[in-house]
């Protein structure tokens, strides 16, 4: 399994989740995004639907009824009703329930740089686990490690 640490820098939270996102939709990939606080995801999901007509990206909220069939689900919950194999941590909060993903997208800035590195060396040596870790740089990411 592969986890991607993004280091977050000028750009808005929201357009990475979307970039990463459609992405994956364009692999056919399902998508969960996680995070603990609803407001975030609230927020994701506004800017989610205010996408140009020919940029939307189909999700929504987890709880609702429709859950299994959304490609981008986003949840307070690290569970995946709609069968992704993909999880994306939004608030720089770990959670090991990412392991059991195919992929794992891990944003953090730097109110939560402290927890990514203890993340980061938890996961050394793990068998079957994969790190690497992106930083912006002039506007595009670039891999540090």
């Amino acid at each position: 399994m592969l986890v991607d640490f993004y280091q977050l820098g000028s750009s808005p939270v929201e357009q990475i989740i979307a970039s990463i996102a459609e992405k994956l939709l364009s692999q056919d990939g399902r998508l969960l995004v996680v995070a603990e606080d609803e407001g975030v995801l609230a927020r994701l999901d506004r800017m989610l639907w205010d996408q140009a007509p020919t940029s939307f990206l189909p999700h929504g909220l987890a709880g609702g009824a429709e859950d299994a069939r959304q490609p981008i689900l986003l949840s307070t919950s690290p569970d995946a009703p709609n069968l992704a194999r993909n999880m994306l941590i939004a608030d720089g909060q770990w959670r090991e329930a990412a392991l059991a993903y195919d992929r794992a997208f891990y944003l953090f800035d730097a109110a939560t740089l402290e927890a990514a590195r203890l993340a980061w060396k938890l996961l050394a040596g793990r068998e079957g686990v994969e790190r690497r870790y992106w930083a912006q740089e002039d506007g595009k990411w670039v891999k540090k490690a």
